[in-house]
């Protein structure tokens, strides 16, 4: 895996933002229009470690070739001699986790939720300002709406700095108002996705699947003020053996009352976190059962709307199905399997989660010819 944390040694009191540069510190004058208050240009490189300076002091970076870090913004702890890679320059995944607290939780989330929280709104709004040109960064949680006017705050002062960044923000869609109105209005709402998932039709299977009574309801109202708002919304359904037998249900719900979403993603699930607990009685074997994800597909991409399929490996889909299937899953959280080996489309194919079972999964994979 990718590593998204490294150690360092920093002489500094408090954490601070960083991004790491590889030319020479003595080529900084040289350089001085590519540099900024917040960059660190590499000064040399031995069996201890790689050693950066800038402004903000001197930081050591230890188990790591510069080379792989180069660009990158980090959020430096020096206390715990760990920095997180907030912004990694060379990936098209960089994801802000903006807390681990959640109202709801749902059978299979990835990130079960925590109680503490700890605001980096403004760490995350000085790396986001030092992302190279044209990135889409994703907000992420726990539920980053309970955090509203924060980050209402931070998307707006962002992409107002940085009018040639993008944002997809991943919510449960529970927390938003009529009286967000002003607050959204001032958001460039052309360069903001919002990731919300609907998991059925029916209020009670969505209802249990995210253990919140009357979300289903709440949910309905506030997809509605979305549209309303001009919001772009990506419906995302993850397929479970809960709701598999009504995904086409929901896939006519959504053509008929949802048409303004921008994108329905049918998602498969991760083995991790609540999933993996809950991984016998949830996942959905696809790769045998794929008719009814496929006929809801074509109902909704036949009125017109984007439907895709993410986390699904080229292998256990038919073959027509297979332009749909985007590499969505995070490079620093990919795997391929040795029955990838020799496939003609691995190299477009997005694999499998990390964390994938062996010998608890899809029944019908394989190498493509």
């Amino acid at each position: 895996m990718i590593p998204l944390r490294i150690k360092v040694e920093a002489n500094a009191d408090r954490p601070f933002v960083v991004r790491l540069r590889s030319f020479e510190a003595n080529a900084w004058e040289q350089r001085s229009e590519a540099l900024n208050p917040f960059d660190a240009a590499l000064e040399r490189v031995g069996p201890e470690g790689a050693d950066y300076v800038g402004e903000g002091g001197p930081i050591r970076v230890l188990g790591i070739d510069p080379s792989k870090v180069d660009g990158d913004v980090l959020l430096v702890n020096p206390r715990r001699g760990t920095a997180d890679r907030l912004i990694r320059s060379a990936s098209q995944h960089n994801t802000f986790l903006i807390t681990e607290r959640c109202d709801q939780v749902c059978l299979m989330c990835s990130q079960p939720p925590k109680k503490h929280h700890v605001d980096l709104f403004p760490y995350f709004e000085t790396a986001a300002l030092l992302a190279p040109e044209g990135a889409t960064i994703g907000i992420s949680g726990g539920e980053p709406t309970l955090f509203k006017a924060q980050l209402f705050r931070f998307l707006q002062s962002v992409l107002e700095a940085r009018p040639d960044l993008s944002f997809h923000v991943l919510t449960n869609g529970q927390h938003f108002e009529e009286a967000d109105r002003d607050a959204m209005g001032h958001i460039d709402r052309g360069r903001v996705v919002w990731g919300i998932p609907l998991y059925s039709r029916n209020p009670g299977v969505h209802d249990e699947i995210v253990g919140k009574a009357g979300a289903h309801a709440r949910l309905l109202e506030n997809l509605a003020l979305m549209c309303r708002l001009g919001a772009q919304v990506e419906l995302r359904t993850v397929l479970m053996r809960p709701n598999a037998d009504g995904l086409l249900g929901l896939a006519r719900f959504i053509a008929s009352t949802l048409p303004f979403i921008r994108t329905w993603a049918v998602m498969q699930m991760e083995n991790i976190g609540y999933g993996r607990m809950n991984w016998k009685t949830l996942f959905y074997d696809s790769s045998e059962g794929f008719d009814v994800v496929g006929r809801s597909i074509d109902l909704v991409r036949s009125r017109g709307i984007d439907a895709w399929l993410y986390n699904f490996p080229l292998c256990t889909l038919p073959e027509g199905y297979r332009h749909l299937a985007p590499a969505t899953i995070s490079d620093w959280k990919r795997a391929y399997r040795e029955e990838c080996n020799g496939c003609s489309l691995k190299a477009r194919c997005g694999g499998f989660f990390e964390w994938h079972p062996p010998n608890h999964g899809y029944s019908n994979l394989g190498a493509i010819q």
